[in-house]
């Protein structure tokens, strides 16, 4: 890859862009003073000329001026992100156009609820929702009534959230109508059969397809029914919802239903056991399905599904993980959906949510600018080891999901306070839009995809955010866009590092094999990589475990010392047996030459995010990373095992 190509793109490691970027801001600041001077220049200043000269007005500039002072001098103590010495947790330099839109929309102070308050930034959150839907493979057609919607969150939390929040409203809705439509005495075919002929377990497991079609039939019927009838039914169906019951006045006017599991993998984010509180199923109601390597295992997804079809259990949703936070891994996506499909042909859905929050903008590797799929093998010429079969088919299988959580904050490079989630299909949004009529207008009249979604607060739960986000992701998707000639230049290139970083693992390996078992304990399906270690000669694992600590603190952020005094900036993780699975977490240890795991359940491991752009930059004929397991070598090699405290 031309260098220039990313040097262009980046504020970079020592600033080097920084006449770029302060020309850029001064430009922009000056702009939007000269707005705010011309929006009604009769109008005389509100603060006067001479108020400099106040002495309230001079102690509190001092005062100001003190307290950022301050803040310059504690921020000197943050995390050097932007540093290739950095290789800790998921973040690194932010894209310049992200940077720069962001801080140069703030002082307009758009909120992102509704039109009235954000006439420019909320159209740009719609167009980023629809960037990502491109990039996902989803519908993207405005003018299409299954269109994909998306928009903008704070993080991937809230959007774990969002989806959960929308398959409860989805799973539940036709339990809903079926009581309202009898007590209301009216009739809808669904199929071939009345609404009323269908048991609340065939109810429960519609799926998303056709409960969307259900609800089209739905909104014609109510059409043809005189307006005041059609408004006492629709207020029947929404005090028959379980949004306005709660759980257990729902399912005591169901009998015979039960309350819907969330089935997700182990490596699962812990969004979703919060989600789960927060939304009252409860945390008893999450299944766990056991992994293989911390992928999820099919075989057990396959057979909880029966178990659940047995028990005639809802499944309120599916969560596979494309890129899991702590170990990179990728579940595999297009067999989930194939099982998926099988299961639902026996009388159970699960509708399937992927939580891409870390992999999900690695797609854009994937993607041709034409919106095409790249085939597998040409992505295979462009690497040594990425992708494998199953990771590509992951990625490939996408636009055959219920929804997908993305983090532009993460591998889009946007500043943070910048998580997405995408729906398949726009119609489902109906299902979680709460009104407000002192903010959305119930007289509306255009109904275009644009004008619905311009009421953005109404269909999310976070309602006003400021539009300053939305911008960062809009511009910088729109310099880079996101495909394999734009941004996947970025990501190829950190997936160059995380091959780097795989061969330096094995050679350092072999050079510090008679004294020294490091190991890749798992394969890496992303730019994300792991390392295990353990002295010869040493069969505790919690002495292993000790040792790895001692390792840990020479690569963590210690908040007492400067940032200065390390030289290289790492995180860690633990593999557990539940994680791993007993047979694979016992062949782990069995490689690291541990028989005694003590009372220990968990493995002790360094963790590294391989996201920076420059990490194979040519240093004297090596690079950062050559330079990273020069420095873990003269660790390894002077911390004997048992030093550190536990």
């Amino acid at each position: 890859m031309k260098d220039g190509f990313i040097n262009s793109l980046f504020l970079g490691p020592y600033g080097e862009n920084n006449d770029i970027f302060e020309k850029m801001l001064l430009e922009f600041l000056r702009d939007h003073v000269y707005w705010r001077r011309n929006f009604h220049p009769e109008d005389p200043p509100a603060i006067p000329t001479l108020a400099a000269n106040d002495p309230e007005y001079t102690a509190m500039i001092a005062r100001m001026s003190a307290e950022l002072h301050r803040l310059s001098a504690a921020l000197k103590r943050s995390v050097p992100f932007s540093s290739p010495r950095y290789i800790g947790h998921m973040a690194s330099d932010t894209l310049l156009p992200a940077l720069i839109a962001q801080m140069m929309t703030l002082p307009y102070n758009p909120n992102n609820v509704v039109d009235e308050a954000a006439p420019v930034t909320l159209d740009m959150e719609i167009s980023a929702g629809l960037q990502i839907a491109r990039m996902l493979g989803f519908n993207t057609n405005e003018s299409e009534a299954d269109c994909a919607f998306g928009h903008i969150t704070s993080g991937g939390t809230v959007a774990n959230y969002e989806a959960l929040h929308m398959q409860r409203a989805l799973r539940c809705w036709p339990l809903a109508l079926k009581r309202a439509l009898a007590s209301s005495g009216h009739e809808l075919v669904h199929g071939k059969q009345d609404l009323a002929g269908h048991d609340s377990w065939t109810l429960a497991n519609l799926s998303t397809d056709d409960i969307l079609v259900l609800a089209d039939d739905f909104q014609a019927m109510l059409q043809s029914l005189p307006t005041d009838e059609a408004r006492s039914l629709l207020k029947a169906v929404k005090l028959e919802r379980v949004e306005h019951l709660g759980w257990h006045e729902f399912a005591s006017r169901h009998p015979d239903w039960q309350p819907p599991v969330l089935l997700l993998p182990v490596t699962a984010h812990y969004s979703w056991a919060k989600a789960m509180k927060l939304l009252g199923l409860g945390e008893a109601q999450l299944r766990v399905i056991p992994e293989t390597g911390m992928r999820m295992d099919m075989a057990a997804l396959e057979t909880t599904l029966a178990d659940c079809a047995a028990r005639r259990q809802p499944v309120i949703g599916l969560v596979g993980v494309l890129g899991t936070t702590e170990y990179g891994t990728v579940d595999p996506i297009a067999d989930m959906l194939a099982i998926r499909n099988q299961m639902a042909e026996r009388g159970i859905y699960a509708p399937v949510h992927v939580d891409g929050a870390w992999g999900g903008y690695l797609t854009s590797l994937f993607r041709n600018p034409d919106g095409g799929l790249v085939p597998h093998e040409e992505v295979r010429q462009q690497f040594k080891y990425f992708p494998s079969e199953t990771v590509h088919a992951a990625f490939g299988a996408l636009a055959r999901t219920e929804s997908v959580t993305i983090d532009p904050h993460k591998l889009g490079f946007v500043p943070f306070g910048a998580g997405a989630i995408v729906y398949r299909d726009q119609r489902m949004m109906p299902f979680v839009a709460h009104d407000a009529d002192y903010v959305f207008d119930p007289e509306r009249q255009d109904d275009s995809y644009r004008a619905r979604f311009r009421a953005l607060g109404k269909y999310i739960l976070e309602g006003s955010k400021s539009g300053a986000a939305a911008a960062g992701v809009f511009v910088s998707q729109s310099v880079l866009p996101l495909d394999r000639d734009n941004l996947g230049r970025i990501i190829e290139r950190t997936l160059h590092a995380t091959e780097a970083f795989y061969d330096a693992a094995l050679a350092l390996a072999r050079e510090l094999e008679n004294d020294i078992c490091l190991l890749l304990p798992i394969e890496p399906d992303s730019n994300l990589a792991c390392l295990a270690f353990n002295v010869r000669g040493n069969t505790s694992l919690r002495e292993m475990n000790r040792f790895t600590r001692r390792i840990i603190d020479q690569v963590r952020i210690d908040p007492g010392q400067p940032v200065q005094v390390r030289e290289f900036f790492g995180s860690y993780t633990t593999l557990t047996r539940e994680g791993l699975g007993a047979t694979h977490f016992a062949t782990l240890l069995e490689r690291l030459g541990i028989e005694s795991a003590d009372d220990q359940d968990r493995i002790y491991i360094l963790r590294h995010t391989l996201m920076n752009p420059w990490l194979l930059q040519d240093i004297d004929g090596q690079t950062h990373i050559d330079h990273y397991f020069s420095f873990l070598g003269r660790l390894l090699r002077g911390s004997p095992a048992g030093d550190a405290a536990p």
